[in-house]
């Protein structure tokens, strides 16, 4: 049965993929390494893991606006995510995620971070503001 959460539109583009959860914000500067896609933040409680071609749920973005310009190095590398979804979109990741192509929703009713799960196959709609899962 397909779960649909409904939020803000904020990239265009429909995605798709397995979800990797955080309730962490992320810094794309210095917290994921561009080449691999992989969170390489020390205490970051995805660190070692790969966010490449996964839907990435996390509350925010934190840190420096380069962060936008290492998620296009992502999409460029091909180690980008498949989609994003923010509980609140703030300007780096949202810009970060326009100039890469990359889907993004936030403000999901209900919450994402509370509703998704790690592993779970799910579809982003950046266009309409929907998110399904499958």
């Amino acid at each position: 049965m397909i779960r649909t959460l409904k939020g803000r539109p904020i990239s265009h583009g429909c995605g798709q993929g397995v979800a990797l959860v955080t309730s962490e914000s992320i810094s794309f500067l210095g917290s994921v390494d561009p080449a691999t896609g992989i969170i390489v933040e020390e205490k970051h409680e995805l660190k070692g893991q790969s966010i490449s071609g996964k839907v990435l749920v996390f509350p925010a973005g934190k840190g420096s606006t380069v962060g936008s310009y290492v998620m296009y190095q992502l999409k460029k590398n091909g180690t980008a995510p498949a989609a994003v979804i923010n509980r609140s979109a703030e300007p780096i990741v949202a810009v970060g995620a326009i100039i890469s192509d990359i889907p993004m929703v936030d403000s999901t009713e209900p919450d994402a971070i509370r509703t998704i799960k790690t592993g779970d196959m799910v579809r982003v709609d950046g266009t309409q503001g929907v998110v399904d899962i499958l």
